[in-house]
């Protein structure tokens, strides 16, 4: 008998249940009185296909005590430890953000602010045209390109993986301010701007110049093949500006455009050329249609390809539309356009779109009426879908078993924030505050893997990311508030392969090596969704 629960807590008044494998009697016990404050039997079974298993809810809601407590069964097992608090996410939250402060490039990482996670400035080089690279030019063009996050495990950055990580962010900001007030520890920390804004402009500062003067944007900023694991600082290969994309002018454009609207308050100026910069690749969107990219043969950093723009598009024009009153007309016709196209769901880096759909409900009084009835049905239909996935579900998340893809955990906490923005604009609040506490507790443990998928959190949290600085910083422990990808139900990587048997139900295809990219790596845009979900119930 195994019993699965988030490790980490639960809301005092909130829906409380684990997931047990087998029926019987189930007791919560005080961890510091060892006395049983619940018992009940537990025998209504339901089979989990995406598990591959019989599962039993054990429902212990009415505990509402503040206290540190367990599942017990009747034979003995045992679930980890959580507790039960009023705000049981605050430092859950914290290091969700702090993690992004261990990916910065370009900048030493002083003890003062990294404690043991120090290490010297890395990729100082100036960076190259891949172009110029290839012919191999003698004397090639130069770009001073120092800053920014790491995207993942490896030492890229990507315009739209960072587009897209700082939108998360900047909405969380926007709908939850009151859940961003405590400070980080990082090098900006008291000066008079929250410490999530000091975080992202430490990324939009390096954004802002993979712009070229014509409005384009550069779709990658990498060396030609992945580092070895190394630590940052001694990664010396060139780092190479990829050509532009269709795909990167457009969510460059939606973002430093949101940007001037959050930074006004806090930097002014900023804000100012953020929009200035949003205008010019709205302009070259105007003038190209979709241009793709893909790596040249031989070249294995991330491809972040996608064969379709208009949903970069969409959100786009919906943030163009808030941003630019003097065209506003323009861009909401345009957002009128595109949203015809696109599914206005999906918070990933593929499917954009509900980003913008975000822009329109949060908004409403710039677009019209019959905008946001298409956005708002779109949302409802979509969620209505995947709460009777999750109410059908043994571990009460919104997955089946196909979804269970590279990256499966960004699926499940954007799927938490699409409730969350069911839950603020559509009505039912409670219901879909409740469905996104679902994505979190799987997160956290409710699944049928037994592990917390954030590093730092929770009993049995994951220790083995694919992160080349946790590997090779020499520090046992890693860096807390890291999200893993998790299970991925093909998996693609040799340790996942040698580990994970044929035939393993998706939910339980992960293992928590280092070696496994395709279950275990990190990046910035699995952790941004899980803080817009943690920021939402701090409020």
């Amino acid at each position: 008998m195994a019993i699965y629960l988030n490790q980490v807590g639960y809301l005092k008044d909130a829906k409380k249940v684990a997931t047990a494998t087998k029926a019987g009697r189930y007791q919560v016990v005080n961890v510091q009185t060892k006395q049983v404050v619940w018992e009940k039997e537990c025998n209504a079974g339901a089979f989990d296909a995406a598990a591959g298993e019989e599962t039993f809810g054990v429902d212990f809601s009415e505990v509402t005590a503040l206290g540190d407590y367990y599942v017990t069964g009747e034979d003995g097992s045992r679930s980890h430890p959580f507790v039960i608090a009023e705000k049981p996410y605050g430092n859950l939250h914290k290091d969700l953000m702090k993690a992004l402060y261990y990916q910065r490039c370009g900048c030493a990482l002083e003890e003062e602010h990294a404690g043991i996670y120090t290490h010297a400035a890395c990729h100082t080089e100036p960076a190259i045209l891949l172009e110029d690279y290839l012919a191999g030019t003698e004397n090639p063009q130069t770009f001073e390109m120092q800053g920014g996050w790491h995207d993942a495990g490896d030492f890229g950055r990507y315009s739209t993986a960072a587009a897209v990580a700082l939108a998360h962010l900047l909405y969380a900001y926007e709908l939850f301010p009151e859940s961003f007030t405590e400070e980080l520890n990082i090098p900006e920390s008291g000066n008079g701007m929250p410490d999530v804004l000091n975080e992202c402009l430490y990324e939009l500062e390096w954004l802002k110049k993979m712009q070229r003067e014509d409005g384009g944007v550069y779709h990658k900023l990498t060396a030609w093949c992945h580092a070895p694991f190394i630590m940052p600082e001694e990664d010396h290969d060139p780092f190479l500006l990829y050509p532009v994309s269709s795909l990167a002018v457009a969510d460059y454009a939606a973002v430093m455009a949101q940007a001037s609207r959050v930074y006004k308050k806090f930097r002014p100026e900023f804000a100012k050329e953020a929009l200035t910069r949003a205008k010019k690749s709205w302009q070259w969107l105007k003038e190209h249609d979709y241009v793709g990219f893909h790596n040249p043969e031989g070249s294995n950093t991330g491809e972040y390809g996608d064969g379709d723009d208009n949903d970069e598009r969409f959100w786009a024009a919906c943030e163009m539309a808030r941003a630019d009153e003097e065209n506003r007309a323009e861009y909401v016709a345009a957002a009128e356009k595109y949203a015809k196209m696109v599914s206005k769901t999906d918070f990933g880096w593929v499917d954009v779109s509900a980003l913008g759909s975000m822009a329109v409900l949060t908004e409403k009084e710039i677009f019209t009426e019959a905008l946001q009835e298409e956005v708002a049905q779109a949302v409802i239909t979509e969620t209505d879908r995947l709460l009777q996935i999750q109410e059908e579900s043994g571990y009460g998340v919104a997955m089946l078993p196909e979804d269970y893809c590279w990256g499966s955990n960004m699926a499940v906490c954007n799927r938490g924030m699409l409730f969350i923005l069911r839950a603020l604009c559509g009505g039912k609040e409670e219901l879909f505050q409740e469905a996104a506490l679902g994505q979190l507790h799987y997160l956290l443990g409710r699944n049928a893997t037994d592990y917390s998928y954030v590093t730092g959190h929770g009993e049995h949290a994951f220790k083995n990311p694919h992160n080349r600085p946790s590997e090779c910083d020499g520090i046992e422990e890693p860096m807390p508030g890291w999200v893993s990808g998790g299970p991925f139900g093909t998996p693609a990587d040799e340790a996942a392969k040698e580990k994970i048997p044929a035939g393993t139900a998706p939910m339980k295809c992960y293992v928590d090596d280092v070696g496994s990219y395709s279950t275990n790596e990190i990046t910035i845009y699995w952790n941004s969704p899980a803080i817009f979900m943690t920021a939402y119930f701090m409020k």
